[in-house]
Formats: structure tokens, sequence, C-alpha cells
């Protein structure tokens, strides 16, 4: 290619005698002021500007673009440079511009090359009238450009890196060496492979570290060369639609793969940090839509009395745990259980996780003013049986909820509380009146998640002195009304997991819930109503009435052998 010139096609005009319109001039007023003639005579001005620039010159007017070129640069980065992508195939990319010499051209074709395997970049000369034709296709991208996503990811490259990758040892090697395509492949198929939730890619001062949160814990399992980073941050900005160029703010988009046996919906978030930017991915599985009530963990009188409480056509059954504790994957099980031709249920969530058929499911958008509160009036207009609102944060959320509850609607929610009676306390510091709550709240479930040990390295463990009477005074305070009886006389086995290839030398594979279940009885309705900020009291009624704390819910799951002792108080403190 020749060196640029400064010469540019108005300049060429001008020595020719006609009339140059200003780069300046808005795109309607360019085209109001040339004449056919006009278009015609900067065609071919354009055309001689190209051969003395080495370049190739091209009319985009009438040619075909497809939406997948267009995207590859913004409609806001295609105004900036004035530079239009109108063809891509595997080896090549084809680009097509007003003005070529532009710094931000080099930087941007620069970042490109590492995305796409350093494929080669053509540029075409373009007239401006060319460009603007083009560029009002954009028009018919933006709203379709969200439809496909992680179409360059695919099902066969994730199925061999999952057969490969048996090891966090062996996707370290493999990282080792790779491009930044495949870097990212395998590090979201070695994700996949083990039933990771998130993915956190960040940056360190000589290193990236690779985490994975397996079962709620993360866990290091990689690292790489730092010099692989700007290839691997523009990777995910191109595959989830965030813009490459910015680096400064974080941004947040979303990737979606389509395997096989399910699709599987990857939020990508970026943040700025002081060595780079840090990415955090959550793997959203659609097979957790479909959780199994039987699955949650929920067993004995706990079971009998919610399995009760969500079968009555009306009330409120709230769920509470801190951040991660399968509130809303409990709730999901509900409705799962609930989902009937007879029953209409709508949802109104932030965002919508998983898609569950036969549930119409609404999504708040504080930008537009459509909160929880506003969304649940709408709501209530569509004559709905059963209503799940993703979290109850306000007053006026939490009256609404209430009015539903009382007027012949299940309302299922989320609210963040240490233990269950605490729920009462926390809607009546929003504001809510005790003497309709107390009427409207069924139930109230705490719960966390504890990982189970793996069934494959699972052995018998020895719990010290101070650790085994401590388990053995909380058993032996289980309420008899509970109708668990344990012989504390016997020598009470548990276990732990050494690791093994696998659990990936955890210890540990997958998770299941440890619950507290306060249901609403006449005595309890009394003390909301009289004592609302009586949380002992209340808890003090529950457990005379047969409830199970967590604590205890989950040393019974260690003594069947699902988790351990040490994982129980981890969660349960």
């Amino acid at each position: 290619m020749k060196q640029p010139t400064n010469k540019n096609i108005d300049d060429l005009l001008k020595e020719q005698g006609k009339v140059a319109v200003s780069s300046e001039e808005t795109a309607e007023a360019f085209e109001e002021k040339m004449s056919e003639i006009e278009i015609k005579e900067k065609e071919t001005a354009t055309e001689h500007l190209a051969n003395e620039l080495g370049l190739p010159y091209i009319n985009l007017q009438g040619f075909p673009i497809a939406s997948d070129f267009l995207r590859i640069i913004s409609k806001e980065q295609a105004l900036q440079l004035k530079a239009i992508c109108f063809f891509k195939d595997a080896k090549s990319m084809k680009i097509a511009v007003v003005d070529p010499d532009q710094p931000k051209l080099q930087q941007i074709f620069a970042e490109f090359k590492e995305i796409f395997y350093d494929i080669r970049i053509d540029l075409f000369l373009i007239t401006e009238h060319s460009f603007n034709l083009a560029y009002k296709l954009y028009e018919h991208v933006h709203v379709t450009k969200n439809i496909k996503r992680g179409v360059e990811i695919s099902e066969e490259d994730i199925a061999k890196y999952r057969q490969q990758l048996k090891s966090f040892r062996q996707l370290s090697d493999m990282l080792r060496g790779a491009n930044a395509t495949k870097i990212f492949t395998m590090v979201l198929a070695g994700a996949i492979q083990a039933k990771s939730s998130d993915i956190h890619i960040e940056t360190e001062e000589n290193e990236l570290v690779v985490r994975y949160r397996i079962d709620g814990v993360l866990q290091k399992v990689a690292t790489i060369r730092k010099e692989e980073w700007p290839k691997i941050v523009s990777r995910a900005k191109l595959l989830a639609g965030l813009k490459l160029n910015i680096t400064t703010v974080p941004q947040d988009g979303r990737i979606s793969i389509f395997l096989k046996d399910e699709k599987i919906d990857v939020r990508v978030s970026t943040l700025p940090t002081a060595f780079g930017e840090s990415i955090v991915m959550r793997l959203l599985m659609s097979s957790a839509a479909s959780i199994d009530y039987n699955k949650l963990g929920i067993t004995g009188r706990s079971s009998e009395e919610i399995k009760r409480e969500i079968a009555k056509p009306n009330g409120m059954i709230i769920t509470t745990g801190p951040t991660g504790s399968g509130k809303t994957t409990t709730l999901y099980a509900f409705l799962n259980k609930l989902n009937t031709p007879e029953n209409k249920i709508i949802t109104l969530e932030d965002p919508i996780e998983y898609q569950i058929e036969g549930v119409n499911q609404s999504q708040v958008d504080s930008g537009k003013d459509y909160n929880f509160a506003r969304g649940l009036r709408s709501i209530l207009r569509q004559d709905p049986d059963i209503i799940m609102v993703g979290e109850i944060r306000d007053k006026e959320t939490a009256e609404v909820a209430i009015q539903a509850a009382l007027t012949g609607h299940l309302v299922l929610s989320t609210i963040h509380t240490n233990d269950a009676a605490g729920a009462v306390p926390r809607f009546i510091a929003m504001g809510v009146k005790p003497f309709l709550l107390a009427p409207a709240l069924n139930a109230v479930i705490a719960q966390r998640l504890v990982r189970k040990l793996c069934p494959y390295c699972k052995e018998k463990a020895d719990l010290d002195q101070e650790t085994r009477e401590r388990v053995q005074n909380i058993l032996a305070a289980i309420p008899a009304k509970s109708g668990i009886r344990i012989d504390l006389n016997k020598n009470l086995v548990f276990y732990n997991s050494r690791g093994c290839d696998k659990c990936h030398q955890i210890g540990y594979q997958g998770r299941i819930g440890i619950f507290e279940i306060f249901t609403i009885t006449p005595e309890i309705e009394e003390v909301i109503i009289k004592e609302s900020s009586s949380e002992h009291r209340m808890k003090e009624l529950a457990v005379g009435n047969g409830m199970i704390t967590m604590v205890q819910d989950g040393l019974l799951k260690a003594l069947e052998g699902l988790t351990s002792v040490e994982e129980v108080f981890r969660v349960s403190k």
C-alpha cells in the first residue's frame, strides 16, 4: 500500500473546479446539496484518489451488507471513524473508509487482528455519500443485534475441550501457548465441565488468574501470561456485544451458548481495576429452571408443612437468606410444582435468570420506571392465581404484595435476613403494619446451601472433642414435636472427603439446601400483632411447635453422609 498523502477528495474536486461539501455538515444537508452529477463526480474523484493512495475503491450504493458484518464495527464507532465492514470470511475482512489516514483506525484494526486469528484486513476507499447510504443499514441491525450471541463459540469446540479437560492442572497446561480465541473457549468449556456458576478472569501485576466458583466457593484453576490479556478481554467483549474501546467504565453484556442438550446464557461483566479490566462471567444453565422440588433437600415434617402452605390459594411464602443461598432456586422449584393449566402464574424478576414454560415472566427496568411496586400493581390486573416477586426491597412493594396475599393470591418472594423469624422485624422496619402482615404471612423459609461430599472419596471423619460436644448439644435441642429421634448415647458417625480426580481434588460435588421452616400459627400471629419486634419470642414459639433450625437440619444431613460437619458450620454460623 502506498503511503497516504495529505490530499483528500475535496482537494481533488477543488482542483477540478468543483464545489466541495464540508464533512462537518449533516448527512441530510450533504444529500440536499449534491445533485446526481455531483455525486457521480465525487465518486470519480474518490476512485482517482484511491489509485493515488494504492487502495481499492468501492461504491456501496445498493451493495448488500449482512447484519453480522455491520456488527463487527459498532454503530457509534462507524459514525466516528466513517468506516463500514461490508464483508468478512475466515481469512479476510473488507472495510470501507472515507479517510484511511486516521490513527484510531489502526488501533481498531490491531484489535481485530488479535480477536480474529490475525485476519487480513483489506481497506477500501469510499465517498461520504457512499458511507451515509451504508450507515443507514444500522437502523435494521439495532433491533436484532442481540438475537444471536455466541455464534463464534461452536458446540463442537466446547464438546472437544470438555472431553480433553480432566483436571484443573490439565486446563492450566492447555492454556499455555493457545491463542486468545482458544483460551476463551477452553476456559468456558472447563467451567461447564466443572459445573461452575461463575468464571473470574482477573489481572494481577505479573499474570492473569482464572478462578471458577464451584458449589459456591471460588477455586483457582489456572494462570495465563499477562501478554494475552488485551486479546482475551477483546474476545470477551466482542462476543458479549460490548464496546472494545471503552476500558475505563464497567460494561455488561451477554453470550448464549447452544449445546445439544441445553442452552447456556453467560452474563459478562467487565470492571476497571488497577492492573486492567476484570471479567466475571455468570453461567446460567437452562436445566436449573426445571429443578425438582424433591431435590431441594426439604425433608420430613418440614416438607409436609411446605407442601401444605404452597397448596393454599392465598397468602405469602417468603424465602430468606444471603445472596447465593439458593432462594430463587427454591421459588423456581415451587413454581414448577404449582405450574398446571389451572393456575395462571406471573413473575416479576430482576433479572429473569431462567425461562419457565407456561409461566408469564416480566423483568423490571428501573431505567423506564418499571420497578417491583409498579410491576406488581400491573400484574394484579392480569388476573393471576400465583405471583412471584423477585425481591421485596421497600415499603411500597411490601404493602402491594401483602394486599395481593390478602385478596386471594398466593405470593412468593424473597427478603434478606439471617434467619426465618427475622423476616417479621424486617417487614416492620420497612413500615408494614403488623395487623396486615400477620394474616397475610403463611410461612418463612430460611436457607443456606451446603456442598455435598464427593461419593468417590467420602470417608469417616474423626471430630475433635470440642466439635463433637457442640454437635451433640445442637442435636439434643431438636424439639420433640419435630418427630425426629436421635440416640445421643450411640457413637455418632460423620464423614468428610479427601479429594480425588472425580471432584477435582475439592472433596465436594454439588450442593443441597439446609432449611428452617417458620410457619405462622395463631400464637405467632398474635405475637406479630402485639410484639412485632420480639424475634426471640417468635422463634421460641416456632421451636416449641417443632421447628428445626438450619444448623440442626444441616447436622442431620451430615449424619446421613450428605455433607460434612465443617461445611454445615461454615454456612450457618
